[in-house]
C-alpha cells in the first residue's frame, strides 16, 4: 500500500469529523490545514457579501494565510484533501495549501462535506495550485460513515 495523508480545512467541524473518521479507517496520517486568522461565523456567513468567506471566493487571487507549514506531505503518495463546499469549490486557503508544498508525482484525492451540492468544479480550481500532481475527485462524506466502507474506499485507492 502507498502511504496515505488526511490534510483537511473544516471552518465549523463538520470536515474535521469525516476526516478524522476517514484517517481511522485507512490507517493515514492527519493533518488540519489551519487559516493564521481563524474564521468567525460572521466570516463565514455567505448571505453577507462583504463577509471574509464571500470577499475571498469573489476574488481569484486569494491566498489565506496558513498558521503553519509543517504538513508531513513529503512522505505521502496519495493525499485525501478534504474541505466544506464554498459557492460549488474548495475555500481559497486549500489553494493556499497547495501551493505551500510539492506534490509532484503525488496523487490527490479530493472529499468534501456539502450542504447541498456536489465536488463541483473544485478539482479543476484547483489543479494549477498542484503543478505535476493528479488531482482526482473522490466523494462527499457527509453524514454518518462506516468505518468498513471508508477503509475500503481508501483502500481502492492507494493499493499499487
Amino acid at each position: 500500500m502507498k502511504k496515505a495523508l488526511v490534510a483537511y480545512f473544516s471552518a465549523t467541524g463538520t470536515t474535521a469529523k469525516a476526516a478524522k473518521a476517514l484517517a481511522g479507517a485507512a490507517g493515514a496520517d492527519l493533518y488540519e490545514i489551519r487559516p493564521a486568522v481563524p474564521y468567525t461565523g460572521a466570516d463565514l456567513n455567505w448571505m453577507d457579501k462583504s463577509s471574509r468567506s464571500s470577499v475571498e471566493m469573489k476574488d481569484k487571487q486569494s491566498r489565506p494565510a496558513l498558521a503553519d507549514g509543517d504538513a508531513p506531505v513529503a512522505g505521502a503518495d496519495v493525499i485525501f484533501l478534504g474541505f466544506p463546499i464554498w459557492w460549488y469549490v474548495a475555500p481559497a486557503i486549500v489553494n493556499t495549501f497547495l501551493e505551500r508544498y510539492d506534490f509532484s508525482g503525488k496523487t490527490i484525492v479530493l472529499f468534501a462535506t456539502s450542504g447541498g451540492s456536489g465536488l463541483g468544479r473544485s478539482a479543476e480550481g484547483l489543479r494549477a495550485s498542484a503543478p505535476g500532481a493528479r488531482i482526482v475527485d473522490g466523494r462527499l462524506l457527509n453524514g454518518r460513515l462506516s468505518p468498513a466502507e471508508l477503509k475500503d474506499w481508501a483502500q481502492s485507492l492507494t493499493l499499487e
